[in-house]
């Protein structure tokens, strides 16, 4: 911000990943960003600090027991993020057997409002039975690549060409793009969550509040609202003080800014014009 010249913005927008920056941006400098759009991941807060603990030390965090749990279930499954935090996790994607540019259109097809048995609830709790009920983007099958995962979801070539919010020639641009970086880049962001490496730094801000005006966007068939099960609802009691709406747009997926833009820009727009 500051290199571009600006001492304050009117709002910061992110999506998915970005959704997470934006809101540590809006909760660590409240006076740069002064309102904040989450777009497909709901942000519940930082972590908790342990508490009273100068005469009965903390102990150390136990491992979570849900990706055993996940494993030895009678389907074995492994939870996606922990996979794109291993090492073969690029490599399986930049050498998809099918092709860089058949995985990626597989894999956005998957995961938008096309693949109709996309139908999001609330899950009640963070378990091994609570979080097989995901999809297999999210939940995959313990031995599967994502590759192998989406593959058997390829939309046919009627399908292909009627897609109007991501055009061959558009993805055509991503799969050179990935083909060029790998990515590498994006699944350290993944490693970094799954270790728990940075959550002492994170856990500085335990207690504060998201108080600027916020709001929330995401697709009605998108899972990622409520793959944490309770992030959405703690966003909206208890992380943010000032929310001013959580829209979830019908007809679009994970990729709501690209299915449905015109809903999503008015949203916006209605966001940042009204008064605070």
């Amino acid at each position: 911000m500051s290199a571009l010249g600006y001492r304050r913005v009117a709002a910061v927008v992110g999506h998915d990943f970005g959704s997470l920056v934006a809101a540590w941006c809006a909760l660590l400098r409240p006076d740069v960003f002064q309102s904040v759009i989450m777009m497909s991941a709901p942000f519940s807060g930082p972590p908790k600090l342990p508490f009273d603990t100068a005469d009965k030390p903390a102990t150390p965090g136990a491992e979570d027991a849900v990706h055993r749990e996940l494993a030895s279930m009678s389907r074995p499954r492994k939870h996606y993020q922990w996979y794109y935090s291993t090492r073969q996790a690029n490599s399986d994607m930049v050498h998809a057997p099918q092709g860089l540019h058949d995985f990626l259109r597989a894999y956005y097809h998957h995961k938008s409002a096309d693949w109709k048995e996309n139908e999001p609830y609330p899950l009640t709790s963070w378990s091994a039975a609570e979080l097989a009920k995901l999809p297999t983007y999210y939940v995959m099958d313990l031995t599967k690549t994502m590759p192998e995962t989406v593959s058997k979801e390829m939309p046919n070539a009627a399908a292909i060409a009627a897609n109007q919010w991501l055009p061959e020639p558009e993805l055509a641009f991503y799969a050179a793009e990935y083909a060029r970086t790998g990515f590498q880049g994006g699944s350290q962001w993944y490693r970094c969550g799954t270790s728990g490496a940075f959550d002492s730094e994170l856990q500085l801000w335990s207690g504060k509040t998201i108080d600027v005006p916020s709001c929330f966007i995401s697709g009605k068939q998108d899972w990622g609202t409520y793959q944490r099960p309770g992030m959405f609802e703690a966003m909206q009691s208890s992380a943010c003080t000032a929310m001013f709406g959580c829209h979830l747009i019908d007809d679009a997926g994970h990729w709501v800014q690209q299915e449905q833009p015109d809903e999503v820009n008015r949203l916006l727009l209605s966001f940042l014009k009204s008064p605070v």
